[in-house]
């Protein structure tokens, strides 16, 4: 008879990620149909995909039977021009998490160690975990990155990598522009800085700073974004990062081969081009933003300063109040994983979603008659 296999304890003490419901998941649960589900768990872009990306996956004749270009050249060269930054500084991979791994991989090992700040994004902590690397999480009490501590942190003890999300995910908070590069500028000799920018389109430009800049004055700096968000290619898996030569190299060393396929590659170039759809997706985001926080306000239900696509907002038991919420056939997304037990994150949605989910709200924290 066979044993079982012994696996490696990092190993065995991942947790698997736990993404939102999918709706036809909750459609058939709740024997409703799909087309009234409203999914609000996942950051996704409510006005749908880029109409530009949608036409270009339209028009082109892609070869399904063939490879895609495994270094995404003509994807890499349109954000080059658009970064202006030289091609072979672009690193493209199937999201922007995707590129965040890869930044693990070539990094991190047992032994060496990782900084990141408490309620950071779950990838994180499980792409350090997977490779037996060991974490250091600075408190943020704020629920805002501390770069003081975690400057502080870094020079007690050699660390290999820094990851920082600005905004982060899931407390939507951004952290000062020009102290975050002092930040960066004050890393030690080996220390890499892993900037993910996915929510950048949604941070005012007043406090958005300039990361392209700060990658050509600070080799040891990795910018990521993706297409998930304000262009709404979650369905593609899209995204790049932003390094050096030297670094950028070596994350190509360690990527999977073909990641990101032909269509998406396709999806993005034309999503780059789609000016008036980012503008539409920002104006609808900034109206449901207000919306949601004024309805927060007003019921007293503290909520945190957002600078996303979403609000985390303190309704007591969140696992519990999102379970009710999905017979009213809405999902939101419980942040106990990340220790916030008492915390919702809400994706922003249309006017009428939103208005859906807080019509749902009322009637689910109403005090018991």
């Amino acid at each position: 008879m066979r044993t079982a296999p012994v696996y490696p304890p990092h190993i065995e003490q991942l947790k698997s990620y736990s993404p939102g419901l999918p709706m036809e998941d909750l459609a058939r649960r709740i024997d409703m149909p799909l087309a009234h589900i409203v999914k609000l768990a996942s950051n996704e872009n409510p006005l749908g995909a880029s109409p530009r990306a949608l036409e270009a996956l339209a028009a082109s004749s892609i070869d399904l039977s063939r490879y895609p270009d495994n270094d995404c050249t003509d994807l890499a060269q349109a954000l080059a021009r658009q970064l202006d930054v030289p091609p072979d500084w672009v690193v493209t991979g199937a999201g922007s998490e995707s590129v965040i791994g890869m930044a693990t991989t070539a990094l991190l090992s047992t032994g060496r160690f990782t900084l990141y700040a408490q309620y950071s994004f779950q990838a994180y902590v499980n792409a350090a975990q997977r490779v037996g690397a060991t974490s250091i999480v600075v408190p943020s009490p704020d629920f805002t990155v501390d770069l003081g501590e975690m400057l502080r942190h870094g020079k007690r003890q050699p660390i290999s990598l820094v990851y920082i999300a600005n905004p982060g995910n899931p407390t939507g908070t951004s952290v000062d522009p020009d102290t975050l590069e002092a930040f960066i500028g004050a890393q030690p000799d080996g220390t890499v800085v892993v900037l993910d920018e996915a929510y950048l389109e949604y941070l005012p430009a007043a406090t958005r700073g300039d990361a392209v800049a700060w990658v050509r004055r600070h080799p040891h700096l990795l910018v990521t974004r993706t297409f998930s968000k304000a262009y709404g290619l979650a369905g593609l898996r899209v995204g790049y990062g932003i390094a050096q030569p030297a670094l950028a190299g070596m994350l190509r060393r360690v990527r999977s081969p073909f990641q990101v396929s032909q269509p998406a590659q396709a999806g993005a170039v034309a999503a780059l081009t789609d000016a008036d759809f980012l503008a539409r997706t920002l104006a609808v985001n900034s109206e449901g933003h207000e919306q949601l926080c004024t309805a927060f306000s007003a019921r007293g239900l503290r909520h945190l300063k957002s600078s996303t696509n979403f609000v985390s907002v303190q309704t007591g038991d969140s696992a519990a109040l999102a379970g009710r919420l999905e017979q009213h056939g809405l999902i939101a997304r419980p942040l106990g994983s990340y220790g916030l037990k008492d915390w919702l994150r809400v994706s922003i949605g249309t006017s009428i979603e939103n208005s859906r989910f807080l019509d749902a709200l009322a009637q689910e924290l109403r005090p018991a008659a």
